[in-house]
């Protein structure tokens, strides 16, 4: 994706047991950081084994909200990482295609370690889809699931 798109998301917490029990794909490697995090405005740098992005993402208002997106080669998104990031998170991504949509699963390391995360991205606000058996918790208003958030506050530090 590249340019002006409108990024309507709901984000969940994963049930582990059935996670993983579950025949899941390959996963990506991916290590992500923010060069910029603050209310309604975050860039980040992603990169995977194979290329990198740099994101640009405006406020969330009710699941959704204005996102930019373009590829950069891997080795400038690893050294934009290092020279320019000091909050970063790292992650496992898995992709799952179920009744005709993709859900996002990131399995957290690090200071995250333990945290698993299913976001599916939707047409609209209110379109209906199929939740996996391994879907909980919905924490799409829950800023702290964030991942810009995560990289500030990581999961091991919250008080439960």
């Amino acid at each position: 994706m590249s340019g002006n798109h409108q990024e309507i998301e709901r984000k969940f917490l994963v049930r582990k047991d059935l996670w993983y029990a579950y025949d899941k794909p390959e996963g990506e490697i991916l290590q992500q950081g923010y060069l910029v995090s603050e209310p309604g405005k975050t860039v980040r740098l992603r990169v995977s084994p194979s290329c990198g992005y740099i994101t640009i993402k405006g406020p969330a208002v009710n699941a959704s909200r204005d996102e930019y997106e373009y590829p950069i080669p891997a080795a400038d998104a690893r050294e934009l990482l290092e020279k320019f990031v000091t909050r970063r998170i790292e992650k496992v991504r898995y992709r799952v295609d179920t009744a005709g949509k993709t859900w996002e699963i990131d399995e957290f390391f690090g200071e995250n370690e333990g945290l698993i995360i299913a976001e599916i991205e939707l047409s609209f606000p209110e379109e209906h889809f199929e939740k996996p058996d391994w879907i909980g918790e919905e924490v799409t208003e829950d800023h702290r699931y964030a991942n810009s958030a995560l990289a500030e506050q990581p999961f091991s530090r919250w008080e439960l």
